[in-house]
C-alpha cells in the first residue's frame, strides 16, 4: 500500500493477507487496515459465527475517527469504547454462541510526538521489529500464558501446551473484556507485524523475525509470513498485517481501508 501522512511526520506503509489455512473449512479471521488504526481479529464459535464475530469486531472498529490531537488516553477511550460496543453487538448477533481475540495498534501524537498505541484482547498478537530487535508487545490472555507468568510453565511449553488455546479473555465470550493498552514511541525504521493465532502458533519468533528483516515491501512480507505458516503446517486460519513507519512527502489522497471480513463474502 502506498505511503499515507499520519502523525509527527511519521509515514506509513502496509500490506495484509489472510488465508484460511489447510485444515479448516472457514476463515474466522478478519483484519482492518485504515492508517493510522490497524487490527486483527480470530473469531471463534463455528458454523459461521466466529467469522460474524471477527467481521463486526474489525467493522466497528473501523468507526473510530482517531484525531491527530487526541492524544493517548483519548485514542485508547475511544477504542475500549469502540470494542465494548463490538462485545454487545456480537452477544447479539450470535446469541452468545461466539467470541472473537482482536489485537491491533493505532499511530498516536502524545505531546506532539509520535506513539504506537497498542491493544490486544485474547492470543492475537503485535510484535515489533526495531534496528535488528524483534519483541513480542502484546502479553496473551490465556491460561498457558498465565502459567508462565506464574513461574508454572516455560515458554517453550507453552507453545505446546494442550491447553494453549483456551483464552481467558475475549469479546463477546465469558465476561465483558477490557483491552490492555501499551504505549511505546515509534521511529521511522519500524515495523509492526499484527496476527493471528494461526502465523504464531506455526512459526517461532526466530522465524517471524527473520522473514520481516529479509523482506522489505510490507506486502510482500505479509505473504511471506502467511505462505510459511502454511508450508509449516496450516493447521488455522492465518492473518499477517505488516506496517512501516518511514518519512516521505504526503500522499496526495488518502489510501483505502482495508477490510476483510469473512461473514461478508
Amino acid at each position: 500500500m502506498d505511503p499515507e501522512p499520519s502523525e509527527a511526520g511519521i509515514v506509513l506503509s502496509w500490506g495484509c493477507l489472510t488465508d484460511r489455512g489447510l485444515r479448516r473449512e472457514r476463515n474466522e479471521d478478519s483484519f482492518l487496515a485504515a492508517d493510522p488504526l490497524f487490527a486483527v481479529a480470530d473469531g471463534m464459535g463455528g458454523h459461521e459465527a466466529g467469522e460474524t464475530a471477527s467481521g463486526i469486531c474489525v467493522r466497528t472498529l473501523a468507526k473510530v475517527d482517531l484525531q491527530p490531537d487526541a492524544g493517548r488516553a483519548a485514542a485508547a477511550s475511544d477504542l475500549q469504547e469502540a470494542l465494548e460496543q463490538a462485545d454487545g453487538l456480537i452477544r447479539q448477533a450470535t446469541g452468545s454462541r461466539a467470541g472473537t481475540t482482536v489485537s491491533g495498534v493505532a499511530l498516536v501524537a502524545e505531546q506532539g510526538h509520535p506513539y504506537w498505541l497498542v491493544f490486544n484482547i485474547g492470543d492475537s498478537r503485535t510484535y515489533a521489529l526495531r534496528a535488528g530487535e524483534f519483541s513480542q508487545l502484546t502479553v496473551d490472555h490465556s491460561e498457558v500464558q498465565e502459567l508462565v507468568d506464574g513461574g508454572q510453565l516455560t515458554a517453550a511449553a507453552a507453545a505446546i501446551h494442550p491447553r494453549r488455546h483456551v483464552l481467558t479473555r475475549a469479546l463477546g465470550a465469558g465476561e465483558r473484556a477490557s483491552a490492555d493498552f501499551q504505549l511505546i514511541p515509534a521511529h521511522a525504521g519500524d515495523r509492526i507485524l499484527v496476527c493471528s493465532d494461526g502465523l504464531s502458533g506455526e512459526l517461532a519468533a526466530a522465524d517471524l523475525q527473520q522473514i520481516l528483516a529479509r523482506v522489505t515491501d510490507p506486502q510482500e512480507a505479509a505473504e511471506a509470513l502467511v505462505r510459511a505458516a502454511l508450508h509449516a503446517g496450516g493447521s488455522d486460519n492465518v492473518t499477517a498485517v505488516v506496517v512501516d513507519a518511514g518519512t516521505g512527502p504526503r500522499a496526495a489522497e488518502p489510501a483505502p481501508v482495508r477490510i476483510s471480513s469473512a461473514d461478508e463474502t
